[in-house]
Order: C-alpha cells, then structure tokens, then sequence
C-alpha cells in the first residue's frame, strides 16, 4: 500500500474585465481574456507531514499578502503556514497587485484572489489519494537566452538590438533544464505535474488581453499529449536575467500572429516534458516530505548611493535610465527611501522523496539557481523564484557593478551587493535542514 498521497486543484482567479493590468510603464485595462489565470495546489501527504505548493498566474505578490493567504489555507486545511510555498509566474497579463512605476493596485481584486489561494491548498487536501511519485529532466536550450550583454562601449545592456554588430557576449550563462515530477494514481493517472524552467514571461498577446502567458500554453499543452485533466504547472527557474530572445540573430517579426511566442514556448516545453514523462522509469510510493524555511535580511540601496555608483563602461547609475523614465524612476527612487534599510524576507526549501524545491524571494539571476542545484545533495533540485515575497530584482554582486535595467533603483531593483551570498547561504541551510 502506498505511503505517500496526492491531492491536487485548480482555481480561476481571472479578473473582471476592465481591471488594471500590471507589468507595464503606461496605463492598460482588460478587455480580453486570452489563457485565464489559476491558483494551482499540490499538497503531499507521507502519513506524517503534509506540504502544500501553490503557484499563481499573478506578476508577483509580497509577503504580507503570501501570508495571508497561508494563514487562510492553514485555517482550512491544518497544515502549518511554514509547510506551505506560494509562488507566482510573472506573467505580465494579469491584474496590478502592487503600485510600482507611479501606476495604482488594483486593490478589489488581492483580497477575494488571497482566498482562492487559500481554498485551493484546501480543495487539493480534499482529492489526497495514494499516489507513486517520479521526477527526471529534459533539456531545452533553444527557448532560454541571457537578455544582458556585454556591449561594445564597456556598457551592459538589456535587450540589446538583436544581430546588432555592437554586441560582444552574453553577461551569464543559462539553465536549460526542464526538470519534472510527476505525482499519479496507483492505476497510473496523472495527479499533477510540476515543471521547472529558467524563463521569464515571454509575452506576445495582446496588451489589453488577461493571460497566463506561457505557462497557461504548457499546461493546455501538456494536458492535450497526455489526454488528460490533471493539474499541470510550469514554475518559474531563476531567470531576472533571461529571456527567449536569440540576440545573435535579427529578431522575427510574428506581429501577424501575435500570440505566436507564447503557444510556441508553451508547446515546446511541455513536448520536452512529456517526452521525458514518457521515458521515466522509476516511481516510489514509500517517500518522506519536509519543509524548511530561513528569513534572511539584506541591505537595500538608498537613492544618495545610486547617486554616486559607477557601473560597467564608466556611466553614473542614474545616468543609465533613459531620459524618457527618468521622471518616473525618480518617483521610485523618493519610495525606496521610505523602507526599511534592512529588507527581512524568506527562502524556503521543501522536500519531496529525493527531490528539493527551493525558492526564491523575487527576480533572482539564473546564477543563483545554477549555484544552488550545484550544491544541492539531493537527486534533483528546483529552484523557483518569486515565491513567499517578492522584493524585485536580484542580482549578483558583479550584475551589480554591470549596472542595466535590472539594477536600476526603484521597489522593482533595490538589493545592495552582498545580498548574493546571503540568499546563498539561505538556500544551502534549508537544504541541509530538509535533507535530514
């Protein structure tokens, strides 16, 4: 008899139309839906502890919200807050659950979303049955690309004109891997799949439009191979630095077909998953779970620092902010002024059989999930950002010092160098702790 159980859900938590769409520099309100956006659950149960993951199709959501959605899922469920990680997938088509870059929240929408969230760890409670579980990786390295490169003034630059003569080399590597776990039932029917990928949202839809982006496209897609319903998830790798752009090459005009990026991303990840899937071999019934959490501080930078910092090629920070932002990323330097210097968030791990899932608390550099899968003693190791908080971009020190976008101080970049090796630390100490 199987020892380990599985219960799974899905939820809707689609907007209403007109609703403010987040993820952009201008005013945009819905008026189209294309992929809708879910809450989705997985809970495991080994007989004495349950966990929960939970992903979102939201931009991102910080702390205090996470918790209280936690907490609602813990008043339903029993199963501690600490035991349950909440992610979102950055998809830059759904509601404003945050003012950034001047523009509101939508605020109506975050508390009947945070109770979704919640029901949804319940509703997945509900359908816990005995399961076999399996995990293995697949390889995609035509869809994962550095966005920062190194250019021919000394500058690094993000989204740099694709096939431009000006370009020198990528600023970092890249992590192709899909990696998969599969949950099933003892007849062999799909409980939940949870894939991982080191992409950001890829967009293409309408401006206007609510979507999942691609991680609604590998669901639909994944669902369609296997003739199947079952809960499928693609969980964001740590990628503030990349993106599916090839810059060696001119960029493709697919204006005709303009949700084109999102189904071709979506498709191709969820071929290579089910090919995997197919290939698997080895399941367990007879496995434990465990979750660990730390709550690391890092220092954020102050907008006198920005003032004097100097980044690659010579310029002055601030000078690196073309001058059609300026006014704005003004604004968000006075708002980074008003938090604390400290910035107290989490990093959690949870285990799975031999397999961690480790995440992230905001847009974290592919080097930090490269870095932690290396050290990691477990068979297989996730790692998933923007999950439990969301305090902007991460960096590395030296992505730092390069300066681009993602350092640029606002609310969305205000890590201080340093911060590297304290969420470094964060990771390997969960690891350790789950792995006992």
């Amino acid at each position: 008899m199987s020892t380990i159980r599985v219960g799974a859900a899905s939820l809707d938590i689609t907007p209403p139309l007109g609703a403010i769409i987040s993820g952009d520099f201008s005013m945009r309100y819905a008026d189209d839906v294309g992929y809708p956006l879910h809450s989705k659950a997985v809970v495991f149960d080994d007989g004495d502890t349950q966990i929960a993951y939970v992903q979102n199709d939201l931009l991102f959501m910080q702390m205090e919200y996470f918790d209280q959605a936690k907490a609602r899922a813990e008043e339903l469920t029993g199963i501690p807050a600490s035991n349950i990680m909440m992610s979102c997938t950055h998809t830059h088509y759904g509601p404003s659950v945050a003012p950034l870059f001047m523009q509101p929240m939508q605020e109506d929408y975050i508390p009947w979303a945070l109770q979704k969230m919640g029901d949804a760890v319940k509703l997945a409670q509900n359908r816990l049955q005995p399961a076999v579980i399996g995990h293995t990786s697949g390889s995609c390295p035509e869809e994962t690309h550095c966005r920062r490169w190194h250019m021919a003034d000394g500058s690094v630059r993000m989204n740099p004109p694709p096939g431009d003569a000006s370009l020198v080399r990528p600023a970092s590597p890249t992590d192709p891997e899909v990696a998969l776990l599969v949950a099933e039932t003892l007849r062999g029917e799909p409980i939940a799949a949870i894939c991982n990928y080191s992409l950001h949202y890829v967009g293409g839809a309408k401006g206007t439009q609510i979507s999942a982006d691609y991680f609604g496209a590998f669901a639909a897609a994944l669902q369609r191979m296997a003739g199947s319903k079952f809960v499928a998830i693609m969980a964001n790798g740590c990628c503030g630095n990349i993106n599916n752009v090839d810059f060696t090459k001119p960029r493709a005009n697919h204006s005709t077909y303009p949700d084109y990026m999102r189904d071709r991303v979506g498709n191709a990840l969820a071929a290579e998953a089910y090919k995997v899937w197919r290939q698997l071999d080895g399941r367990s019934d007879d496995l434990t779970v465990a979750a660990a959490s730390e709550f690391p501080s890092v220092r954020r930078r102050t907008s006198a620092e920005e003032e004097q910092r100097t980044v690659a090629g010579g310029a002055n920070a601030v000078d690196q902010v073309t001058e059609s932002f300026q006014k704005i990323y003004a604004g968000e330097r006075a708002e980074v002024d008003k938090l604390p210097l400290d910035l107290r968030t989490q990093v959690q791990a949870l285990r799975i059989g031999d397999l961690a899932m480790v995440s992230f608390p905001g847009e974290f550099f592919v080097e930090f999930g490269l870095e932690t899968k290396r050290m990691s003693p477990f068979a297989r190791t996730m790692t998933l950002e923007l999950a439990n908080d969301w305090i902007g971009y991460v960096p590395t020190d030296q992505g730092i010092d390069e300066g681009g976008y993602e350092t640029w101080l606002a609310r969305s970049a205000m890590v201080a160098k340093g911060a590297e090796a304290t969420f470094l630390a964060a990771a390997e100490s969960c690891l350790a702790a789950v792995a006992l």
